[in-house]
């Protein structure tokens, strides 16, 4: 029994810790926790789609869909497709919704929260998606899954949201790292480009997940790359107009996709069916000539890098590959979109490559160095995440002789596309035209990392509206900030303990004279009448974050929220109250 009581009273210490903004040894182990789980999940997402490949396809190579007969190509992509669009077909439109722009949009409209269902829905998608060979990558449902299980652990325990936020980037990292062994760009990519800000309280549990995540990768994967990389550098400085130009070319390409991609999902309303029938359609015409876009494609990649193909081929399947792609995942295929800007910028770095050694063969560096800027680019421009993709570009090739050259293509790729072409973030784009609009104000942010239960006030008293004369003078001596005034058994207001204690001393004659007469009944004091600055309140749950209490304030007409949470079924404890005034003074104070 004891033990027990000490267990609570320990978890509940640890949620209100939670509910800061400064909780960095409590967000560090949950971040440690919410990685590994993540990194286990996406193990087994890996096995579950390299595992039927590897007997499926030719040479027990996962990725060898270019040794398939030219028929079985083309079937292939169309039966995958039939799967998808009867089970998309099945569900709400709500529930069709997957990927990196998904996580987004459960951060920027519903805290966080992802359900499990969701979670199983992108695992059964993301097989049969690469696995029957779509033009799709792994990090998007990867995301997807790493994010949920953080979430889902969030929400087990009964964290404040301002924790689930973060958990989520936590598992936004750890799957970034385990599928690509790539710890820093995992931090980044979480930091960058879901949540879009950078703290210090986010950053520690978010590089511990995916330090995490790459350790438990490693152990079942080995500490093995996912592009093979010879050592690269730029031959000489003469190199550094060409790498400008292959900025603006991919920035161009960058814009090219997601316009693409923007054109196709005005089709929104038309049967989903026929959407996904005609994306798996469009790949498996593609795939008849260009195998090398069928799933992730990273065989091909590897190629390009170690320069044994083609001027023609690599500018083919780059421009297929882009098409392809960016038209179905516009027309609803939950297709993964990091993969696929890796391999348009490999194949169209590389073909720049070649042209370049044709052009200038005694100065151009090697077809790989300038495919795998293309990568680079090509992620930081789609993605509108530069410091990701750099990150990502060093940590892929293990080449500090990368970072200069990288740094100089992706900022003038990243411009081309949103300056020049006025483009955004392909996820932003995607949650635009889904009709959501993914504010991130630096208030918003602020007010999103901080629960409810760290501000509000806490020492309060309950009572029902009429109360005797020695019943308010035993509420004053237990001195509560608030009284909150029952009426029909349900909270209806609150009032300022001060309103109480002057009213009481406005009329001390008056109640002394009525209690001295013979016949004197109690003296009955009506709370909802007396005169005072009392506030109408409507409920808010403990969990909820001072961005969500601002949202509560501006849906109804309360002036101030009771705090309560569920303690049994249909029985609700308030905790606390909190006002408009004190979230907006806990902002002036942080801000100082």
């Amino acid at each position: 029994m004891l033990l027990n009581k000490l267990k609570d009273a320990y978890i509940r210490l640890f949620r209100r810790q939670l509910a800061g903004a400064d909780a960095l040894p409590q967000l560090a182990f949950l971040g440690l926790i919410s990685g590994s789980l993540a990194a286990v999940v996406i193990v087994i997402f890996r096995f579950a789609i390299e595992w039927p490949l590897s007997y499926f396809l030719p040479d027990h190579n996962p990725e060898n869909f270019e040794g398939l007969h030219w028929a079985v190509r083309s079937v292939l992509p169309l039966g995958g497709a039939v799967v998808i669009g009867l089970f998309w077909y099945k569900l709400q439109i709500s529930q069709r919704k997957t990927g990196v722009a998904y996580v987004m949009e459960r951060l920027g409209y519903h805290q966080g929260y992802i359900t499990f269902k969701s979670a199983l829905t992108q695992f059964f998608a993301g097989v049969v998606t690469i696995g029957s060979g779509q033009s799709a990558g792994r990090e998007g449902p990867a995301v997807h899954l790493g994010a949920a299980c953080a979430s889902l652990l969030g929400q087990k325990m009964i964290l404040p949201n301002n924790s689930i936020r973060t958990l989520v980037g936590c598992g936004t990292a750890a799957a970034i790292s385990a599928s690509f062994d790539t710890p820093i760009a995992g931090v980044i990519f979480a930091m960058e480009v879901v949540m879009m800000e950078y703290t210090i309280a986010g950053f520690t549990p978010v590089i511990l997940a995916s330090v995490s995540a790459a350790i438990i990768s490693q152990s079942v994967y080995g500490n093995s790359y996912a592009f093979v990389v010879p050592q690269l550098e730029m031959s000489s400085l003469l190199d550094v107009p060409y790498v400008v130009a292959m900025g603006i070319v991919l920035g161009t390409l960058s814009a090219a996709f997601v316009g693409i991609l923007r054109y196709f999902m005005r089709f929104q309303s038309r049967p989903i069916f026929l959407r996904i029938f005609a994306g798996g359609a469009l790949t498996a015409l593609a795939a008849i000539s260009f195998p090398q876009i069928m799933g992730i494609g990273y065989d091909t990649v590897n190629q390009t890098i170690l320069g044994e193909l083609s001027l023609a081929l690599l500018c083919a399947v780059a421009l297929v590959k882009l098409f392809v792609t960016a038209t179905a995942v516009g027309l609803g295929m939950p297709s993964g979109i990091v993969g696929p800007t890796l391999f348009i910028g490999a194949t169209a770095g590389g073909a720049m490559g070649v042209l370049g050694a044709y052009i200038a063969p005694e100065s151009a560096s090697s077809t790989g160095f300038y495919a795998m800027l293309g990568m680079g680019a090509m992620m930081g421009a789609v993605l509108q995440a530069p410091l990701a993709a750099l990150m990502a570009l060093l940590e892929l090739t293990n080449n500090p002789h990368i970072i200069l050259p990288g740094m100089l293509i992706i900022t003038v790729a990243s411009m081309v596309a949103s300056e020049v072409f006025k483009q955004r973030s392909v996820f932003l784009t995607i949650l635009k035209e889904q009709g959501l609009d993914y504010h991130n104000e630096p208030v918003t942010q602020a007010l999103r990392r901080v629960s409810v239960g760290s501000i509000m006030e806490r020492n309060i008293y309950r009572s029902k509206r009429l109360i005797d004369l020695d019943r308010a003078k035993e509420i004053l001596a237990m001195e509560p900030k608030w009284i909150i005034v029952d009426k029909d058994k349900k909270p209806t207001s609150a009032l300022p303990i001060v309103d109480l204690a002057r009213y009481l001393e406005d009329n001390e004659q008056q109640f002394k004279a009525a209690e001295a007469e013979p016949s004197a009944e109690k003296i009955m004091i009506d709370l909802l009448k007396i005169p005072a600055q009392r506030k109408d309140i409507t409920p808010l749950y403990y969990q909820a974050t001072l961005q969500e209490a601002m949202d509560r304030f501006a849906e109804t007409s309360a002036e101030a929220l009771l705090v309560e949470k569920t303690s049994a079924p249909m029985i609700k404890t308030v905790l606390g109250i909190i006002t408009r005034t004190d979230i907006e003074n806990y902002y002036q104070y942080k801000r100082r």
